[in-house]
Formats: C-alpha cells, structure tokens, sequence
C-alpha cells in the first residue's frame, strides 16, 4: 500500500463564520438520505450496495469506479488518473485528492515536437507511448478510503470482478464509442481484439462481453491495493505496452512505483449565500470559482434561463474567466499559478467591468496579484471523463471526476483496461520565442492541467447543499458553472439545472446546444453580439449531482448520458 498521511480537518470555519446570511436549507430526513448518481445504471448498483452493506462514500466510491472502469472504458478505467472533492459530515471538512497522472521522469518540453520542432499531429502524439502517464486513480481511491472508509478494501471489487468474468451487457456509449470511425483509438490492435466480433464488426448494444483479464486485475489490486497495480506483472504490462511502437514513451517501472497521489484541503470560496469547494490547480477548480466571483458582480440571479441576459452574462463572465486559466493554470509544484490573485475581489470586481452591454472582441488574460510572465499555451483537451456523486448515510460525499483522457485512452490496453493519454493534456507547444516555458509545458513528473472540477457545495455553516461534476474536456468547466448558476442563483431543482441548454464561450467562439435555448433566447444573445454556434465534434456534457432538500436527497442525471440515481 501507499503510504498514507491523514490531513488535519479543515475546520468549516473559514473566516465565513463572521458573514450573517441567510442558510439553506439541509435536508430533514423525509426521503433519500444516500445516494449515488454516476454515468452507468451498473456502477450505481455496485455503489448503492456497498452503502447498503454499511459501508462509506469513500468505499462506495471505490466500487463505483471499477465497475466504470469496465462498463464505460472510453471514458476511465483503472489506467486512469482522477481529481476528488470529500466532504466529511462529522467535521465538516473538505478535503481535496489529486489523483491526476505524472509525467515519467524521462518527460522532456520537446517531447511532443516532431525532428523540424513542429508539434506532432494529435493522432499520432495520442496513440504514442508518449502520452501515457503514471495512473493515479486507483492509488488516490486507496488514499480516500484509507481516510475515511469504513470496509475492507478486498471487499469493495466484487461487482466489478463478477461483471468482468460472467459478462456484462455492452452500453449505448460504450458500443457507440467503439464503432465511431473519429474514435481511431477504437481502432488500435488492442482495441479491436477487445471490441470487434469475430466478423470483424464492433460490438452493439446489449451484446454480453467477458473480460477475465479485467476480472484478474481487479482481483490483484483488491487483495494488494495500487501495489497491485503500480508494481509487479500488472506495471511490467504497463510499461511494456508503452515501450511499443510507435513513438514509445519513457515510462518505467520506478515511474509507477514512485507514484504518490495527493491530498489538501479543498479550495473554497464563498459565493452569495453559499460556500463551493473544488480541488486547487492542476484541476480546473480554480476557473470555476473565478467564474462565480465574476458573476457574484452581476444580476444574473435576476435572470432565468429563459432570459438571454442572463445567458449573456454567463457567456461574458465565461470569456474571461478561460482567459484567465488557459494561461496561468499548471501544475502549482511547478509553475507559479496565481491563484489567490486570480479569485481577489477586488481583482474579480474589476475583470467584471470588461462585462459590458454587449459583446466586444475576445478578452485578454487579466494581471492577477503574483502573476508571472507565460508563454501562450497551446494545450488540447479531448474528453474521454466521466462524473459521480455519492452520499452516504452519515452525510459524507464524494464528488469525483474522473478520465482515461481521450476517448479509449491511448488505445492500448493492459490487464484488460485502456491506457490513459493524460501526457497530450500538457501543451504542445512547451516555449515561446524567449524561452519561456508555458505554464502546461511537460516536464519530468509534473502532472498536466486538467478541466475536471468535482464541486461540493455547502451553506455558511458548513452542511451540505449540493455536489456535481460533469466529463467535457475543456468544456466541463462551462458545464458545471451553468448548472451552478442554475441551483444557486436560479433556484432549479438540480435535475433542471443539469438539464439546461450547454454553451461554452471562450474567446470569440460561442458553441452551444443552440437547438435547445429558446429562439427568443437565441435572438437576443445575437443582438448582444454572441451568435451561438452549434457545438459539434465535442464530448458534450455528463453532469451528475446531487443535491439536499426538506424531501431528502435528490439526485441528477445529464439527460445526454445513460446514468442513473439511486437512493435509500
């Protein structure tokens, strides 16, 4: 096992207890009191029973996830890496866990330039041994559990191990995936020996497919924890699969057993009566809070959503905040990112005034406190993410994110999972003329920027509100600050909220589910200068969530996905 460390509890406290507000209200007992929302009915079944076993959010959470790993492996697997915000009810803590993938110590700037010092083609840099990173998921789920679990940890993979060696039906999703043809990874050997029938055709909904090796490896890590991953036959797999042509990567054996994941306490920012917590850079959290501070100076709660000044307002604060995050946000062990000056409120209060009664040209980064000079960044995210939400009876919760990077990863497998391409979330272009490196430049054992922002949301005493998340790639920060702005300044019911109309705004790109506003809405966003652009080509949202009520929990799930929510 990895060694642990237990964080002193992040006493609610805050320097919010001064603030007199209004509460909101917790739940009183009348409904659900636990819950697990995630992207596939099976994985919920595999969390709601181990809640119902006695067990926690964080041992749910673990189960969950291997059952995800095999169910839904275009989106994350065992491979994969992970970012967790954990509420603990008896404290009334957050914690923030860092389960992002590192880079092997062999990474260098250059490693994604072609011999002329031209980035590589996406495809190729993706489907290179180069994009694989040390995995953090399944170590930072051992951390998790270590923290806060109530199970033994060899008890927690029966679903998983079961589903994987007696079979289990292939999802919509997963059969979707594999029979895209702009999904080339479903197009690697790897990939066709595990998705394409005999004749060669992919796999299709419904049809029952075996994965003893997954069945293997799953049994491996229950009975060692990540060593059973991160070292041994499963990491000699691993390592070996990388080392193949084309392009192979640097990872090595002592890259995987080197690798730690990480925990603090969680970055939280009181935003109008509440208080949301989201883990610290390299996770898109930090952009998340910067959006609400920028929207806090506005009347957006003033607008619903079938007002297009209140879609403009998101759209304006949305422009900035991105700004603000695609040059400024790395891996805070190696970059200096700025972000107690990017979320000031001072600094906030005046980024807020570039929001004016209609739409100018694309907004420049702003000069937070502490800002250093960068490099402009040239990172590429694709989104092969997916997101869940667990409550246990205690009030504890899990809001995780969690991602194989691409679609099916690198396209290789080992031990019957796919291999992340986390390493092409760092920019391609390392350096500008000067030689100053991007914030997301790679460098050896530096984890790469990522969208992922698992939120939990509570009032100014510390009980729990609300928590989501959503997959989306760059766009998953959009995602969950919109359905935010739906539960807090909007008042919808989480479900609503998550079911809103997607827009992303960065730069002078608005793309958004435009068919789905109403066409007043559409109209006046154009007469404001934001003229929506359908959003094609992109992963598009997964929110799930939940969230506290006088009726007891309830929970949410993106009407774009086949997830479920399940409560007791």
């Amino acid at each position: 096992m990895l060694p642990i460390r237990r964080l002193a509890p992040l006493v609610f406290a805050l320097a919010l207890g001064a603030c007199a507000t209004p509460e909101a209200v917790p739940p009183v007992g009348k409904g659900p009191t636990a819950m697990v929302a995630a992207a596939n009915p099976m994985a919920v079944d595999a969390g709601v029973k181990v809640l119902q076993a006695g067990g926690s959010a964080a041992d749910a959470a673990v189960a969950v996830q291997a059952v995800l790993g095999l169910v839904e492996p275009q989106s994350s697997g065992l491979g994969g890496g992970a970012f967790m915000t954990y509420y603990d009810a008896a404290t009334r803590a957050v914690t923030a866990y860092n389960g992002r993938e590192m880079a092997p110590a062999g990474a260098t700037p250059e490693m994604f330039l072609d011999a002329a010092g031209k980035p590589l083609p996406r495809r190729d840099a993706i489907l290179s041994g180069r994009s694989t990173g040390a995995p953090g998921a399944i170590a930072m789920l051992a951390m998790v559990q270590h923290d806060h679990g109530k199970l033994a940890w060899k008890d927690l993979f029966g679903d998983a191990e079961r589903l994987a060696g007696d079979g289990f039906p292939v999802p919509q999703r997963m059969a979707g995936a594999a029979a895209n043809p702009r999904v080339y990874q479903a197009a690697t050997p790897d990939a066709l020996a595990y998705l394409a029938k005999p004749d060669g055709t992919k796999v299709q909904a419904g049809d029952i497919v075996k994965n003893p090796a997954y069945a293997d490896s799953v049994r491996r890590i229950a009975a060692e924890g990540p060593d059973g991953l991160l070292k041994g036959p499963l990491a000699e797999a691993i390592v070996a699969k990388v080392h193949a042509e084309p392009l192979p990567g640097t990872l090595t054996m002592q890259d995987l057993a080197a690798y730690r994941p990480q925990a603090s306490p969680a970055l939280c920012r009181p935003y109008r009566i509440y208080v949301v917590c989201v883990p610290p850079p390299p996770s898109g959290g930090s952009a998340v809070l910067e959006g609400l501070g920028l929207l806090e100076h506005t009347d957006i709660a003033a607008h619903g959503p079938g007002d297009p000044q209140g879609w403009y307002l998101f759209s304006q604060a949305s422009r900035l905040m991105y700004a603000d995050r695609d040059l400024y946000v790395g891996d805070p062990d190696f970059a200096q990112v700025p972000t107690e000056g990017m979320l000031d409120r001072t600094y906030l209060a005046e980024r807020a005034k570039l929001i004016g009664p209609v739409a100018g040209p694309a907004p420049a980064a702003g000069a937070p406190k502490g800002a250093p000079k960068r490099a402009p960044d040239a990172t590429v995210e694709p989104g092969g993410t997916s997101h869940f939400v667990i409550v246990d009876k205690a009030g504890d919760v899990v809001s995780m994110t969690t991602t194989v990077e691409a679609p099916f990863g690198s396209g290789r497998m080992a031990g019957g999972f796919f291999l992340n391409n986390q390493l092409t979330d760092f920019s391609f272009t390392p350096r500008k003329a000067g030689g100053a490196l991007a914030a997301n430049a790679v460098e050896p054992r530096k984890r790469p920027r990522s969208s992922m922002a698992p939120a939990i949301v509570l009032d100014r005493k510390g009980r729990f509100v609300a928590a989501l998340g959503s997959p989306g790639g760059p766009a998953i920060i959009a995602y969950n600050l919109k359905a935010l702005v739906g539960v807090l300044d909007w008042k919808l019911p989480i479900q609503e909220a998550v079911a809103l109309p997607n827009m992303i705004a960065i730069g002078n790109f608005y793309a958004a589910e435009s068919e789905k506003f109403e066409p007043a809405v559409v109209e006046g966003l154009a007469a404001k200068g934001v003229k929506l652009v359908p959003a094609q080509g992109a992963e598009g949202s997964g929110l799930h969530g939940v969230a506290a009520t006088p009726q007891g929990l309830q929970g949410a799930v993106d009407p774009r996905r086949e997830g479920a929510a399940k409560g007791f």
